[in-house]
């Protein structure tokens, strides 16, 4: 299989296995591109996730983006792209056509509260394994302190503190090299 081939492939069963959006794709992307293809590192990962919540627009889509603009340049980023967009497109149309028929069923409502409670432990795991590959030291537990505050009780758009943290690293790292 083409390499193209490859990057449309994942992303499409990236797509298709996660519900809950961007993070919860982060477990699949450790065991696939990291572990089984070693088209990036986990600390690359990382980096690709907290750019894509930087640019506008969907985490899923703008990491897939990333990733495969690492692996094969442009041709990559549109395998990604399509690859992570094609199964919601397909779901969607499904449910367009049969919502209706489907919604009132109590097995229906059961199912979508199972799906909440488990892409919660997804978001959980990544935000575990997040938190282990970026905060190395007492510095950066201080920004994710503050960055926790400013994310849970001001009104604000998530851009600012996280520019706010990468001025605040970039000034840091600056600073320990003059000492």
């Amino acid at each position: 299989m083409s390499d193209l081939a490859k990057i449309f492939m994942i992303f499409f069963k990236i797509g298709t296995l996660t519900f809950g959006g961007g993070y919860t794709m982060l477990p699949i992307l450790q065991r696939d591109i990291v572990q089984k293809l070693g088209w990036a590192t986990g600390e690359e990962i990382i980096d690709f996730y907290a750019i894509s919540q930087s640019l506008p627009g969907i985490v899923a889509a703008n990491t897939s983006m990333l990733i495969g603009y690492k692996v094969k340049r442009i041709p990559g980023l549109l395998a990604a792209v399509f690859g992570i967009a094609c199964p919601s497109l397909i779901i969607i149309l499904l449910i367009a056509i049969f919502i209706r028929n489907f919604l009132d069923l109590e097995i229906i409502r059961h199912a979508f509260n199972g799906i909440r409670v488990a892409v919660s432990a997804l978001i959980a795991d990544a935000a575990i394994k997040m938190w282990k590959g970026c905060v190395k030291d007492s510095v950066c537990v201080v920004i994710f302190l503050i960055a926790l505050a400013v994310f849970t009780f001001a009104d604000i758009s998530p851009i600012i503190p996280v520019v706010a943290g990468a001025l605040t690293g970039v000034a840091l790292k600056r600073e320990r090299g003059r000492l």
